[in-house]
Parts: structure tokens; C-alpha cells; sequence
């Protein structure tokens, strides 16, 4: 008999585990290549930029507008560009879901938890879901522009100081 084909029970064990794990495997690459095909392909210059209305008040920065680019048809999460005018500052929050920051313009500092980072053009910001943060946009200087992609849906949890 063909030692190839004599293999003990740990072994078929072990071969029955990586088959199913290779379905799995090929199972969610089809998903993720359906959900890839519904995004469409885009490349845009800040100048290009589709900004939102100037809102703010009741905790959101006075004068803060966006433009949203794409959203994760998987997560709900999506990625947009916000636009903090000098001066101006976002209260104390969280989100439920984890976010990305790429500071585009200007300087601004945020505070993560009771710690306060100083972050400029390029720079790159980790928020963790349910952390503690708080910005400010120094006055005098430029507006700041942030793109921002989120990993689920957009909430913000205003935390009383």
C-alpha cells in the first residue's frame, strides 16, 4: 500500500480541518470581491473637493463642513473629508467604531483620553471605538482638512465634562 495514503487519525483530523478552512477561505474571498465590485474607481485633487454646508453647534465645531466619498457596502463605515476652521474646537466624544485620520492641512491638536497630540500636515491619527477624544483647531493659524474613514456607521457619543 502506498504510504501516501495511510494516515493516521490526527492526520485526516488535521486534513479534514484544513479543507474546511480552505472553503472558508475561498468562501470569503468571494464576498469580498463582490463587495470590492461595487465601489467605483475614483481619484480626485483637494481643489476638486465637493464640500457639505458649514454646520456645527451642540458640541460639533462651529463652521465645520464635509464631503463624503465612499461608503463600505460590508460595514456601513465610509470615508470623507472634513474641513475645521482656525479657531475652532470639537467637545469631548466617542464613536462606536474604530477611525483613521490623515491630518491634510494645517495643524491641529487632538486629545486622546486626557492626552494631548499635536498633529500637522501627514500626519496620522488612530482612533480606537469608545476612546476619548477632543479637538482643537489652533486660532490665527489655517483651517485643518482630515480625511477620515470609518469602520462602521458614523455616531458620536458627547461625553459631560
Amino acid at each position: 500500500m502506498n504510504r501516501f495514503f495511510l494516515l493516521s487519525g490526527f492526520s485526516r483530523r488535521f486534513l479534514s480541518l484544513a479543507s474546511l478552512l480552505c472553503l472558508v477561505c475561498i468562501s470569503f474571498s468571494g464576498v469580498l470581491s463582490a463587495q470590492e465590485s461595487t465601489l467605483q474607481p475614483s481619484a480626485k485633487n483637494l481643489s476638486d473637493i465637493q464640500w457639505g454646508e458649514a454646520g456645527g453647534g451642540n458640541g460639533f465645531p462651529v463652521g465645520v463642513r464635509s464631503a463624503r466619498q465612499v461608503t463600505d457596502p460590508a460595514t456601513g463605515g465610509f470615508t470623507y473629508y472634513a474641513l475645521f476652521p482656525a479657531g475652532s474646537h470639537f467637545d469631548l466624544h466617542w464613536h462606536t467604531h474604530n477611525e483613521h485620520v490623515v491630518v491634510v492641512q494645517g495643524t491641529v491638536t487632538i486629545v486622546l483620553d486626557d492626552t494631548p497630540h499635536t498633529v500637522s500636515t501627514g500626519g496620522y491619527i488612530v482612533l480606537p471605538g469608545k476612546l476619548n477624544h477632543s479637538w482643537d483647531v489652533p486660532a490665527g493659524g489655517e483651517d485643518v482638512i482630515i480625511v477620515v474613514r470609518r469602520e462602521g456607521p458614523a455616531d458620536f457619543h458627547f461625553v459631560e465634562q
